[in-house]
């Protein structure tokens, strides 16, 4: 099976905002480690926070700037981009344009399906460029 083709898919209908096919590359017993605040992390939770990133920011976008893959597991280097249209984690809509970094690691069952995810992001980031968070030096 190729993993990641199928790590790259994931990105691409999560792009597309196809959230339900993006669901059927996820096993049922899926595991997420870093899940999204206030989501369960379980398939269903993990569908339930895409769909709400969505909507805070309509054009979400993951592009994959590096993807390894060894055995059962992917590593992919992402670069996200989007417009924050809706709130997000309790920050109202601010209009930003924003961009973050993160590294996500994705576990295959024997079906070829997504069991386990661990990801980071680099949050400070992204809190910075919607004003929640001061950038620059402490005062």
């Amino acid at each position: 099976m190729d993993h990641a083709a199928t790590m790259r898919s994931t990105y691409e209908l999560i792009n597309a905002g196809e959230i339900g096919k993006f669901g059927d590359l996820v096993a049922d017993d899926f595991i997420e480690h870093q899940g999204g605040p206030g989501f369960p992390t379980t398939k269903e939770g993990t569908l339930d926070f895409f769909r709400a990133l969505r909507t805070s920011f309509p054009d979400f976008r993951m592009d994959v700037e590096d993807l390894i893959a060894d055995g059962d597991k992917t590593m992919a280097r992402v670069s996200v981009t989007g417009t924050h249209q809706g709130d997000f984690m309790g920050v109202a809509p601010t209009g930003a344009a924003v961009h973050m970094d993160l590294v996500d690691i994705m576990r295959f069952d024997g079906a070829g399906l997504v069991c386990e995810h661990w990801g980071v992001a680099d949050m400070l980031s992204l809190m910075h460029q919607l004003g929640v968070v001061p950038s620059g030096a402490p005062a």
